[in-house]
């Protein structure tokens, strides 16, 4: 999958692991991606192999957790977990290590290649796995991909949504394929800022609004990077863009103080 057609097309239509894939491999341009796209069809093949008499949602979630966590071994990295190859798709699949959204990334695409219904469920500083519409279970790759309790999900529930449910109520809480890249590359932005590396967080943020363009919080980053390497047409551009997806007129306004403030006066806080 091409990078720049990811924004592009519809949300639907985007294949989480070779996006993922694409993005990781803009950071290894030398590296030869065709071992990777194999290894996703082994790992399909195996999965579709296993889980052919698997028809209920908590059949297939056992599946993927015994092929991806059993036999492969993906777990998420709890002795390196700020590391910036945690969410790097490439290094993931090398390392078979990584942070909960790089692997729930991994086994919603798998479970999509063997034909079953997958999403990434957003939860405050994590994200899970929802297997199945119709009594659906929500599985944890970070751990294994090992099955949530019925009370676990329900504490879930209170926490989220402010009211007890099964896995079910969880489906308010799917991400689409586009916030899923977006999660994915701003643990990398997040984590080349923590490391003093501006120029590679600048880089990650324009890679975001470019596959996830609405996601206004990745303008706003950008655009005050921009400001700090004295790009000033640079950020008037990303406030712009900002403007233009912004979902209220209080927020429209601010933004456009701030542009307009840019062009008179120079750098704002943004």
């Amino acid at each position: 999958m091409d990078v720049a057609t990811i924004g592009l097309i519809d949300d639907e239509d985007i294949l989480l692991d070779l996006a993922s894939l694409a993005l990781s491999h803009l950071d290894h341009e030398n590296t030869d991606i065709a071992p990777y796209l194999k290894k996703l069809e082994e790992i399909e093949d195996r999965v579709c192999d296993e889980g052919r008499s698997a028809v209920l949602p908590r059949e297939r979630a056992v599946v993927l957790s015994r092929i991806l966590h059993g036999e492969l071994g993906f777990v998420g990295d709890v002795d390196s977990y700020d590391e910036s190859e945690n969410a790097d798709f490439i290094q993931v699949l090398d390392r078979r290590r990584g942070l909960p959204i790089a692997l729930s990334i991994l086994y919603v695409a798998i479970a999509r290649r063997a034909g079953w219904s997958a999403y990434v469920l957003n939860l405050p500083g994590h994200v899970l796995v929802q297997v199945g519409e119709k009594s659906p279970v929500v599985s944890d790759p970070f751990a294994g991909g090992g099955l949530m309790s019925e009370e676990k999900i329900a504490a879930i529930s209170r926490a989220c949504l402010g009211k007890e449910g099964d896995a079910s109520a969880l489906s308010v809480l799917r991400m689409s394929n586009r916030d899923v890249l977006a999660r994915l590359l701003n643990n990398q932005a997040v984590r080349a800022e923590d490391g003093n590396d501006p120029h590679r967080a600048l880089t990650v943020y324009q890679r975001i609004t470019q596959v996830a363009p609405r996601v206004l919080d990745a303008w706003q980053k950008l655009a005050r990077l921009q400001l700090g390497f004295n790009d000033v047409a640079g950020a008037r551009e990303s406030l712009f863009a900002m403007s233009e997806i912004a979902s209220d007129k209080k927020t429209r306004d601010r933004i456009m103080k701030a542009f307009d403030a840019l062009k008179s006066t120079g750098p704002v806080a943004l």
